[in-house]
C-alpha cells in the first residue's frame, strides 16, 4: 500500500538534494583548507603536522564532494610507432544517448590506406557514464575505428522526450549498427551482452542485411543462473514489487528531468559500495596514508579510480525494472520467451555472425558461465565461428581495463575481428 510511509520514502531524492547543497560548503571548505596546508607560499604549509591535516583535509572533501561526469581525455593513439591525433565527435544524438566517434587526424588517403575495421562498443547503462570503458577504448584504438554508445543521465532528459524502456535500448543498438552500415562488430562489456545479443537476434529473424560480421559479449547475464552472483541474488531474492516501491523516485525540480520516475545513481551507488564496504574504507585509509608519505602517485591512482566509480547517473524506472524483471527474474533470454513488441527473441537463428564470449575467473558481478550460456543459444553460428576466453584470475573490471585486457584480452579480441573480417 501506498500510505503516509510510502510518500515519506518517495521524499529520499529531495533529502539526498539538501544533503548535497547543506555538504557542499563543507566541502568547498575542506578542499580549501587543504590547499593552505599544502601550498609552499602559505605559512600555514610549514607548521608542525601540516602534512597530516592537509591530508585529512583532502580525504574530507572526497568524502563529501559531488562527482561530475569525467571526460574521456584521449587525444592520440599509436599507430606503427607512430602517435596519430585524436578528436571526439558525436556521430548521432538520441534523446538517451549519444553515439560517440574516436576519429584519427588522419588524411581520407590514410585513413583507407589503414583500412580498420569499424568497431561499436556498447557500454552498460547500470549506474556508471560510459567513461568506466575508458581503458577498453585506449586498447581498441591502434587497430580499429571505435565508436562507444554514450548514455545520458536520465534526470537530464525532460519528460516531453518520453519513456525508455528495454526495447528502446535494443533499437538504438540496432540504429547505431545500421547507421556504422556493413562490417561492423559489435563488443558490448557487462549488462548490454543480453539487449545486444537480443538486437542481432532480431535482425537475423528479420534477414536485415546489414548484420555485425562479429559479435564479442564480455561479463555480461546472458543466464544468470549460472554461478549466482550477490547482485543475482538480489534479484531474485526480493519480490518485484519491492523493487518497484523501495528504489524508484521522481527526479527533483532542480534538474531538466523534473518529474520523471528513475533509479537514482546514488542509490545505485550505495549499493555498489555495500558489496564491499571493508575495502572501500581500506582504500580510503592507504589514501590518507600515501599522502602522508608523500606517495603523490598512489594518491593520484586513489584519484583516478574514485573519479570515475563515484560518478554515477540515474536510470530510467521503465527500464530499469523491465530489466530486473525480464533478466534477472524471469530470465527471458535462456528460456527462449522474451518478446520485444511481440517479436520472438531467437539466437538460434544468428548464423553468420562470429561469436565471442570473455569472462573473468573471479567475477563477482556476472559470475562464469552467464556470458558462456550465450553459446548453447546461438546454436545455428558454425563452431569455427565461435571462440570463448576466461581471464585467470581476472574480476568483472580486470576484462575490459588494466594489464590483463591490455596485455591479453583486447589482442585476442583484435585477432578475432581481423578473422572474421
Amino acid at each position: 500500500m501506498r500510505g503516509p510511509l510510502f510518500e515519506r520514502f518517495t521524499m529520499l531524492y529531495q533529502f539526498h538534494e539538501l544533503n548535497r547543497a547543506f555538504l557542499n560548503p563543507l566541502t568547498q571548505w575542506a578542499e580549501a583548507s587543504s590547499k593552505l596546508f599544502t601550498n609552499p607560499v602559505s605559512p600555514l604549509a610549514h607548521s608542525p603536522y601540516s602534512q597530516r591535516i592537509a591530508a585529512g583535509y583532502e580525504l574530507l572533501f572526497r568524502l563529501g564532494k559531488d562527482y561530475e561526469k569525467p571526460e574521456f581525455g584521449i587525444t592520440s593513439t599509436t599507430i606503427d610507432k607512430q602517435e596519430v591525433e585524436i578528436a571526439q565527435s558525436t556521430a548521432v544524438i538520441k534523446p538517451f544517448c549519444k553515439l560517440l566517434h574516436f576519429k584519427k587526424v588522419l588524411s581520407d588517403k590514410e585513413l583507407t590506406k589503414l583500412n580498420q575495421p569499424k568497431v561499436l562498443l556498447v557500454a552498460p547503462l547500470s549506474g556508471h557514464h560510459s567513461t568506466l570503458l575508458r581503458d577498453t577504448v585506449r586498447g581498441l584504438l591502434p587497430k580499429h575505428d571505435v565508436y562507444i554508445t554514450d548514455w545520458t543521465d536520465a534526470r537530464m532528459v525532460p519528460l516531453s522526450a518520453g519513456p525508455f524502456h528495454l526495447h528502446d535500448y535494443i533499437y538504438y543498438v540496432q540504429d547505431f549498427i545500421h547507421y556504422l552500415g556493413a562490417g561492423t562488430h559489435v563488443i558490448s562489456v557487462c549488462q548490454p551482452t543480453v539487449p545486444v545479443l537480443a538486437a542481432i537476434s532480431l535482425m537475423a529473424t528479420a534477414k536485415d542485411p546489414l548484420l555485425p560480421k562479429t559479435m564479442t559479449l564480455m561479463g555480461g547475464p546472458i543466464d544468470p543462473r549460472k554461478s549466482p552472483t550477490q547482485v543475482n541474488n538480489l534479484a531474485t531474492e526480493k519480490k518485484f514489487s519491492w523493487f518497484e516501491n523501495t528504489v524508484i523516485y521522481s527526479v527533483p525540480a532542480n534538474y531538466p528531468g523534473y518529474g520523471r520516475k528513475v533509479y537514482p545513481g546514488f542509490l545505485q551507488h550505495t549499493g555498489f559500495v555495500a558489496m564491499n564496504p571493508d575495502r572501500h574504507a581500506q582504500s580510503h585509509w592507504d589514501f590518507y596514508q600515501h599522502l602522508i608519505q608523500g606517495d603523490d602517485e598512489s594518491a593520484e591512482q586513489h584519484r583516478k579510480f574514485y573519479n570515475e566509480y563515484n560518478a554515477v547517473l540515474d536510470m530510467p524506472a521503465e527500464y530499469y525494472l523491465e530489466t530486473i524483471k525480464l533478466v534477472f527474474q524471469e530470465f527471458r533470454l535462456p528460456t527462449g520467451t522474451w518478446e520485444v513488441e511481440g517479436k520472438l527473441v531467437r539466437p538460434q537463428d544468428i548464423k553468420n555472425v562470429a561469436l565471442f564470449t570473455v569472462e573473468g575467473e573471479l567475477d563477482d558481478i556476472s559470475g562464469p558461465g552467464q556470458t558462456q550460456a550465450a553459446h548453447d543459444l546461438c546454436i545455428g553460428i558454425p563452431a569455427n565461428m565461435k571462440q570463448d576466453y576466461v581471464a585467470p584470475g581476472a574480476g568483472h573490471y580486470g576484462i575490459f581495463s588494466g594489464r590483463r585486457w591490455r596485455d591479453i584480452i583486447c589482442p585476442k579480441i583484435g585477432e578475432f575481428i581481423k578473422q572474421h573480417s
